[in-house]
């Protein structure tokens, strides 16, 4: 095959130079001047794009190589776009007065998960973040929400950020908890049941769902989301690394452990 593309190449390169030698006029050219462009002839095209045909009929191989390699180079381009966006945004990610703060608030480590109290894979997901919580106590877990699931999970988020303003320590964690363990579609009215039980001020949630805070909180994470061009929920993000999905528990506590050690996901 490689020797194939070779003269595929030479007959295009041949054919370049034979309609630059027929169609440009052999005159001599002042200093300065530029030479005509080679323009290729109707015959001369379809026996090239003839030439090409053939051949990927023959090879289709190639166009699988081909989206194969521009998959690749997209990726590439993603990850180091995504790159730049986490150093841009380490602090918002890390430290932002928004963000739900769960295990050790001064851990070496922060893991920074974006979810969607609808989503089924967060709710998977959650296991994991309870048992890294309790099986690592130097873990900073911040928690964004991320409502990308429609109208019920935004009106659910508006009031978990809202019972952040009534709760403290790890009750911010419990009520996230039970809201993400509900059964069925999570909605507005399920989040001020759940701040009901836990003995909030129902009447202040609704009213602090539609306050500044919990409007900036959404802003905020909305544009991160956006900035890194996440595409769905759970999303982890752990150093320097991204790791979208419910991975399961041993990936993450990997990323951690490497970043732990040496400071990048993967040393």
């Amino acid at each position: 095959m490689p020797l194939f593309r070779s003269l595929l190449s030479a007959t295009i390169l041949a054919g370049t130079l034979g309609a630059a030698v027929a169609q440009t006029t052999p005159t001599q050219t002042t200093p300065g001047q530029t030479a005509p462009a080679a323009v290729f002839s109707d015959p001369q095209r379809q026996a090239i794009e003839g030439i090409i045909k053939d051949y990927l009929v023959r090879n289709p191989e190639v166009l699988q190589e081909a989206i194969a390699e521009g998959e690749r180079r997209q990726q590439e381009t993603q990850k180091l776009a995504q790159s730049a966006a986490l150093k841009e945004s380490r602090e918002a990610l890390v430290n932002s007065p928004h963000g739900v703060v769960a295990g050790n608030p001064n851990g070496d480590v922060t893991l920074v998960e974006f979810f969607d109290y609808n989503c089924g894979y967060c709710r998977k997901a959650l296991t994991d973040i309870q048992a890294l919580i309790k099986g690592d106590p130097k873990l900073r877990v911040v928690l964004k929400d991320f409502p990308v699931l429609g109208a019920e999970s935004l009106e659910a988020s508006k009031i978990a950020l809202a019972a952040k303003q009534q709760l403290k320590g790890d009750k911010i964690f419990e009520f996230h908890t039970k809201l993400l363990e509900s059964k069925g579609r999570v909605n507005g009215e399920r989040a001020l049941a759940v701040g009901k039980e836990m003995g909030l001020d129902v009447a202040r949630l609704t009213k602090d769902a539609q306050g500044p805070e919990v409007k900036a909180a959404l802003s905020e994470n909305v544009g991160l989301g956006d900035k890194l061009g996440l595409s769905g929920t759970p999303a982890f993000i752990i150093g320097d690394e991204i790791i979208p999905g419910a991975v399961g528990i041993e990936p993450i506590r990997k990323t951690i452990t490497d970043v732990r050690q040496c400071g990048h996901a993967s040393c």
